[in-house]
């Protein structure tokens, strides 16, 4: 079993290898101290195993896994518990809260040599867990997307607007737009209300980079944004709209 460490604490990193060395089926390809390093060393050595810390500087352990192609099982270390971490019982393969003991890392082994046997149903797992994922209050702040082999962290003050494609969200900046699997639902949850009105089923719009909203045929509206782009505005986004700008 190949596994790859990913944690910004060196103590934490060298704690898992400790313990590995009394699990001989257990090669450790490589070890990280932050979700670029993790998602390029994933990519390279396709691993069964992450050993992930959920908060990392520069990407998250979730905000990592965002990124991969191909997810591997997952076992997360964390310091904290205010992760939805319930969340993660039933669909990650396990959890680790730090500090923990060598008897707890092996129940966490076994689990994962348990249900190695029927890997593609386990990351279909880990795939539903991350779509799940976004419980947490707070809102979201930046967007990771993957542009080639590049990783791009893009704050959403630099959104303009999002656009529904299928399964898929097209976010717009003035540098250009990318592709990402997500919903609007998601979107529409976590961006700042105040910030962001979804105006059209298929659009979300930054209001700073409004220019102008204009009549378009009978009884609708559109909206002129500041790149030139022009979104259609639903009744129900208009409505939202005067009620965010009390016109």
């Amino acid at each position: 079993m190949k596994a790859i460490i990913i944690d910004d604490e060196p103590l934490a990193r060298e704690l898992i290898k400790a313990y590995l060395k009394e699990h001989p089926d257990v090669e450790i390809a490589e070890e990280c101290s932050d979700g670029f390093q993790g998602a390029k060393a994933v990519q390279q050595h396709m691993p069964d195993l992450l050993f992930l810390d959920v908060q990392m500087p520069k990407l998250t352990g979730f905000e990592m896994l965002e990124v991969l192609d191909n997810i591997p099982f997952v076992v997360f270390t964390t310091a904290y518990d205010q992760f939805a971490i319930k969340a993660f019982e039933n669909n990650a393969i396990d959890y680790l809260l730090k500090p923990f003991s060598k008897e707890r890392f092996s129940v966490a082994l076994n689990k994962v040599r348990e249900r190695i046997k029927d890997a593609e149903e386990e990351k279909g797992k880990v795939k539903k867990m991350l779509d799940n994922l976004p419980q947490q209050e707070e809102r979201t702040d930046r967007v990771v997307v993957k542009t080639g082999t590049k990783v791009k962290v893009i704050p959403v003050s630099e959104l303009v607007y999002l656009e529904a494609q299928d399964d898929y969200v097209m976010l717009y900046t003035e540098e250009g737009k990318y592709l990402k699997q997500q919903t609007m639902k998601y979107y529409e949850d976590q961006l700042d209300s105040k910030q962001f009105v979804r105006v059209h089923r298929s659009y979300i719009i930054n209001i700073d980079y409004i220019a102008q909203i204009e009549p378009y045929e009978k009884d609708s509206y559109r909206i002129a944004l500041k790149n030139k782009a022009v979104v259609p505005v639903s009744r129900s986004g208009y409505k939202r709209l005067k009620e965010r700008f009390n016109f």
